[in-house]
């Protein structure tokens, strides 16, 4: 029971990374990205292709990050010019590229067969049974140092600018600030915290294949940041703590019931508990828990 409790801490640890770099592009600069997947997916196999060749896990986890950070330029130096709508549209069909180059250039990452027994951080160091502790360990500092910075970030004269540029693009050009350099720099940011914990995914994981990163992996995030509350940093760990009780819930209904509910039943009450969820925000606080209706970007 302890080994599974740490499990389901370090998974929603993991999307609340994941969903951190999300809310800084959306929540603080209003940038609607549906591909943030792609991000995830060039940090976890940087990381273990990188590791399988004999570079140290950190620094194969400091490159894939720099990867993630890179794809953000590349991406948003070429479509943050681009309407809200188009900008959607062109980073999901970035996403799909990224997924598909994976799963079709096999001479690299192995393809459909998928990349395994590659080398884990601190693996070794400690004995078996405490390796998940040490673990999530790790992963909760470098979660818990990464909300502090973006919490400082956000509070700075560069976060009040983002929030100007969600608000209304048109006075912060109008004020002198180049909207676009700072719209570029939250991009890439989000993108690199992102890869960050594409790296922990495959970590945890163990063993990854392209399918792992479907489009609906962005969404989940999304799912997080609204139930949470958009531009909230604080929000967006509640949320993907709750996202991750409502995946684990029907799990813990009595074995005659979950015997009932097979065949996919449970997965279904599962994603019918998190509908029910974002229906009742959007009526009665459509902000997120913690959002500020005030910040609401869906208002504009």
């Amino acid at each position: 029971m302890l080994e599974y409790i740490i499990s389901l801490i370090v998974l929603a640890s993991i999307f609340a990374l994941f969903s951190l770099g999300l809310n800084l592009q959306w929540g603080f600069a209003g940038l609607v990205n549906f591909g943030h997947v792609a991000f995830m997916t060039v940090g976890a196999y940087t990381t273990v292709l990188l590791s399988l060749n004999g570079v140290p896990w950190f620094i194969a986890f400091a490159i894939a990050t720099a990867l993630a950070a890179l794809l953000g330029l590349l991406i948003g130096s070429t479509t943050l010019r681009l309407r809200e709508d188009y900008l959607a549209i062109v980073t999901i069909g970035v996403s799909e590229i990224v997924r598909l180059f994976v799963n079709n250039e096999a001479w690299l990452t192995k393809g459909t067969n998928g990349v395994q027994d590659y080398p884990l951080p601190f693996k070794g160091l400690v004995p078996t049974e405490y390796y998940s502790l040490l673990f999530a360990s790790f992963l909760l500092v470098v979660l818990a140092v990464l909300y502090w910075r973006l919490e400082w970030l956000v509070r700075s004269p560069w976060g009040r600018v983002l929030k100007a540029i969600r608000e209304d693009e048109e006075v912060a050009k109008a004020l002198g600030k180049n909207v676009f350099w700072y719209k570029l720099q939250a991009f890439v940011i989000g993108g690199a915290i992102a890869g960050m914990s594409g790296a922990f995914y495959a970590w945890q994981i163990t063993t990854i294949y392209p399918n792992y990163f479907i489009p609906l992996i962005t969404f989940q995030a999304w799912t997080i940041v609204t139930i949470g509350g958009a531009g909230n940093n604080l929000g967006v760990l509640l949320g993907a703590a709750i996202f991750q009780i409502y995946s684990v819930l029907p799990r813990f209904l009595p074995e005659q019931t979950q015997i009932f509910l097979g065949g996919g039943r449970l997965e279904a009450i599962q994603q019918m508990l998190i509908g029910l969820t974002l229906i009742l925000l959007m009526v009665w606080r459509p902000q997120g828990i913690l959002g500020n209706k005030d910040e609401l970007t869906l208002n504009r």
